[in-house]
């Protein structure tokens, strides 16, 4: 599978680190996944989903958000909105240099950005979720023992995934403006939702709040015994993979 390096600047004038995953016969569309909260591009997970779309045929950008991974910027200025921005300008970058994205894919957070800015992007014609919340509030239970300390201090350092990061009031401030029910009630793409019954990070009870509110056609895969990561068992990756490509290829 060739694996070309590529970059391209975020939503603060950063150089995002991107790759894009290349099948070796012609390319049936393009896909475009946004990957969880402080993780990144290159997670075992995401690097078998994007392999195995690649095996059925499809080309795959995958990036680094702001600050995070190999991209520049400091992600303790980032938020739920600087999110949505770069993936914006990760499907522009696939429009001006190869073709729109057919195919949005998030993960975890990343799916709750892609499900804000769907309607943006009028190229896209199915978009995915893995393992997402079904609001922004929800990633404050991460760190939510020092919600008061950043408050108080304006900002706090915190663990998420066994590392140090930096969250600041701007983050809480911009996520309590978000209305994601509404983007999800007046979304008007195909979607598919991803969730596993035993997920601890993301409750399942996300995935019914999201299919809930969504439009038809609309469908729910249970990754039953999958943990939020995908990591325990590298087949469930792939499953979501296999899924998804013959799932969207009558919508692309």
């Amino acid at each position: 599978m060739p694996t070309e390096k590529v970059t391209f600047k975020g939503a603060y004038g950063d150089t995002l680190s991107a790759k894009i995953d290349w099948p070796e016969d012609g390319i049936k569309g393009w896909a475009l996944f946004a990957h969880g909260f402080s993780i990144g591009k290159d997670l075992k997970p995401i690097r078998t989903i994007s392999q195995t779309l690649v095996e059925e045929g499809y080309g795959m950008l995958r990036f680094d958000f702001t600050g995070l991974g190999q991209s520049e910027g400091n992600f303790s200025d980032t938020n739920f909105t600087s999110n949505c921005e770069d993936l914006r300008r990760a499907s522009g970058f696939l429009r001006d240099n190869h073709e729109a994205p057919k195919i949005l894919i998030g993960h975890s957070f990343g799916g709750t950005a892609a499900l804000k800015v769907v309607d943006e992007l009028p190229e896209i014609g199915a978009i995915a979720t893995i393992g997402s919340p079904c609001d922004t509030s929800h990633i404050v239970h991460q760190f939510a023992d020092q919600l008061s300390e950043i408050e108080e201090e304006g900002e706090a350092k915190v663990l998420l995934g066994g590392r140090p990061f930096v969250i600041k009031e701007q983050f809480l401030d911009d996520i309590g403006n978000q209305d994601i029910a509404s983007e999800i009630t007046n979304m008007d793409k195909p979607l598919m939702i991803f969730h596993s019954p035993q997920d601890r990070m993301v409750g399942i009870q996300n995935a019914s709040h999201i299919y809930s509110k969504a439009r038809h056609p609309k469908s729910f895969v249970s990754l039953d015994g999958a943990d939020h990561l995908l990591l325990k068992n590298p087949k469930d990756a792939e499953y979501v993979a296999r899924v998804l490509a013959a799932w969207a290829a009558r919508y692309i």
